[in-house]
């Protein structure tokens, strides 16, 4: 099998993985930005220190300054290669056991692989979204 016939989420090795974060400012407005990391070593690297790649990429790179008002503080799995994506645009409000709460556990024991992608949100505004999942911006359309 030549690498071309590999499905992508076996592409590449686990030590240098490329992950795509969905940094959520707002659920209700369904503002979101991607933020793709590449060479991620998926054996090595924590939850915790997945999320502080993510603020840090935040306060410092270009693009990111209305996402710096949040305070963000959980990651929750949104889809891996070739998975089935929720019908939800924003996060899948189904599967609360996907949220990543143990900041020590490696990045391959949570199941990661290559081309996963992760949701990076405030807990507190997901638990209100949760509650009423409502999207301002539809309401206004009509």
């Amino acid at each position: 099998m030549s690498d071309y016939d590999l499905p992508t989420n076996l592409a590449r090795p686990k030590t240098s993985a490329v992950l795509t974060l969905r940094i959520i400012k707002s659920f209700e407005f369904r503002t979101e930005k991607n933020l793709v990391l590449k060479d991620v070593n998926l054996e090595k690297v924590t939850v915790g220190e997945l999320k502080e790649m993510a603020r840090q990429a935040i306060q410092t790179q270009p693009g990111w300054k209305p996402y710096r008002t949040v305070h963000y503080d959980t990651l929750k799995l949104y889809t891996k290669a070739h998975g089935a994506k929720t019908s939800n645009l924003i996060i899948n409000l189904d599967h609360d056991d996907w949220i990543l709460d143990d900041d020590s556990k490696t990045l391959a024991e949570c199941g990661f692989e290559n081309e996963t992608e992760v949701s990076f949100f405030n807990r507190e505004l997901y638990e209100q979204f949760k509650a009423h999942p409502e999207t301002r911006w539809e309401a206004e359309k009509c």
